[in-house]
Parts: C-alpha cells; sequence; structure tokens
C-alpha cells in the first residue's frame, strides 16, 4: 500500500503499544518512520524489524536537545512530513495526593513533550511545504475521571495547544490535529496483567462493548497523516469505542 509513499515520520513513544501499532501501520502504507522513545531494547528491536523503512533514536520528549538532535536523523530518512506526539505517562492519584514533583512530572512528558514536538518539527515542515502534526490526547482530554487530575488536565491541554499551532500554521500548509482513544488494550491499559477478554468487560456498558486495540488507533492516525485528510485540522477526532456517546442503561428498553 503506498498511501504514505515519499513521507517521513516521527512517531513519539513509538517502541510499543499504541506507538508501536502506529509505525508498523505507517510503514505498512509507504511511509518511513523515526522511532523516538526512552525504551531502547523494544524501540531497536521494532526497527531492525521494519529494516530500511525505520530508525530509532533514543528520546526523552521533554528534552530540547534531544528533539534537536531527532530532527536531523529524521530527515536522513527523507523531507521530514509527518510527526505523531504520541508519547505519554499516566498517573493515577486523588488531588489531595499528588504531590507537586508528580504533577510536574506528567506535564513535562504529555504536555511539555507536545509543545517540544511541534516546535523542532516546524521549521522542517515549513520549508518542504506543509505537513501533518498528529498530537495524541485521550478521551480524558474531553471529560475526566476521579484520580486523573495530573493525567487529564495534560490531555486537555494538547486539545488547546493543538487548536492554537493549527491556527498558526496553517498558513504553511501544516496541519494539526489531536486524537482521542478511549481504553486501548496496551500495557498503560494493563495488558501484562490481563487478557483481552479480562478487558471488554470494563466496556460492557459502551455502544461497542469491548476494549479498543491499537491498531484500531492508529488507522485513524494514518488517515491524519495522509493526502486522504488535507482539509482536517484544528479538530478532535475520536476512538473511542462510542464512551464519550454515553452509556447504555440496562433499565431501559433495548434492541
Amino acid at each position: 500500500m503506498t498511501r504514505l509513499a515519499g513521507k517521513v515520520a516521527i512517531v513519539t513513544g513509538g517502541a510499543r503499544g499504541m506507538g508501536e501499532a502506529t509505525v508498523r501501520l505507517l510503514v505498512e502504507h509507504g511511509a518511513r518512520v523515526l522511532i523516538a522513545d526512552v525504551l531502547d531494547e523494544p524501540g531497536q528491536a521494532l526497527a531492525d524489524d521494519l529494516g530500511d523503512s525505520a530508525l530509532y533514536t533514543h528520546m526523552d520528549v521533554s528534552s530540547k536537545a534531544d528533539w534537536d538532535a531527532a530532527i536531523p536523523l529524521a530527515q536522513t530518512l527523507g523531507p521530514l512530513s509527518v510527526l505523531v506526539n504520541n508519547a505519554a505517562i499516566i498517573f493515577q492519584k486523588t488531588i489531595m495526593d499528588t504531590s507537586e514533583a508528580d504533577f510536574m512530572k506528567i506535564v513535562s512528558v504529555n504536555q511539555l513533550g507536545v509543545f517540544l514536538g511541534m516546535q523542532a518539527v516546524f521549521p522542517s515542515l515549513k520549508t518542504n511545504g506543509g505537513g501533518s502534526i498528529i498530537n495524541v490526547s485521550s478521551i480524558d482530554g474531553l471529560q475526566s475521571k476521579n484520580s486523573l487530575v495530573a493525567y487529564s488536565s495534560t490531555k486537555w491541554a494538547v486539545r488547546g495547544m493543538t487548536k492554537a499551532a493549527a491556527m498558526e500554521m496553517g498558513k504553511y500548509n501544516i496541519r494539526v490535529n489531536s486524537v482521542h482513544p478511549g481504553g486501548v488494550y496496551t500495557a498503560m491499559h494493563g495488558s501484562d496483567l490481563m487478557s483481552q477478554q479480562d478487558a471488554d468487560k470494563f466496556y460492557q456498558h459502551h455502544a461497542l462493548p469491548r476494549v479498543g486495540l491499537p491498531r484500531e488507533v492508529a488507522a485513524l492516525t494514518a488517515f491524519l497523516a495522509s493526502d486522504e485528510a488535507t482539509y482536517s485540522t484544528g479538530a478532535e477526532f475520536i476512538a473511542d469505542g462510542g464512551w464519550s456517546a454515553g452509556l447504555v442503561n440496562d433499565a431501559l428498553p433495548q434492541l
């Protein structure tokens, strides 16, 4: 498949989970990808598996120096045209149990990392005639839950930064959109601890009564990276199995 032929992408947090699924799908569709992560062993193994279509680099997304080093490396694959800001960490504590250090750690990866990424790629995308930035937020960037004061605040921030960047970069043919996954069966969700069937049980009252799969979110990212999405910017794209639509009420009539 060649819908992304000629495109070069950076995918942060690309070594495993949703990031790995995104890397694999972009390559499958013809892109070349720089995999950026702090998980060196799986990241390098993924790059080795994909051959000439991928490179791996160690990257702390909260480090401007790491971003500055990644851009020229990505350009060795060709003209840079896509950034997927996927790297994130989750943290679950109540507002009273969250320390300042806890809060800022989440901000540094989930929010500052996205900001630095957009800053870093802008000159290249502008020079190369445009491109697509996809910022991975969350269903928790549209609503929230108890214990997610730090995590959810960063995912809401990604929405706002996405819209601001879209307004500033649009005249250079650079599109900026956010993707909002619901529950996805990855290590962050607990895939190392439970089966997919057990994970499905948490979603029995959703419109699609099952956990999402990484490739299903990656498919949405691939669309936004492609030229099929050339009139979409500053928008939220949701892949949550209907979570944000509401919940099925067993007390009411059903089909």
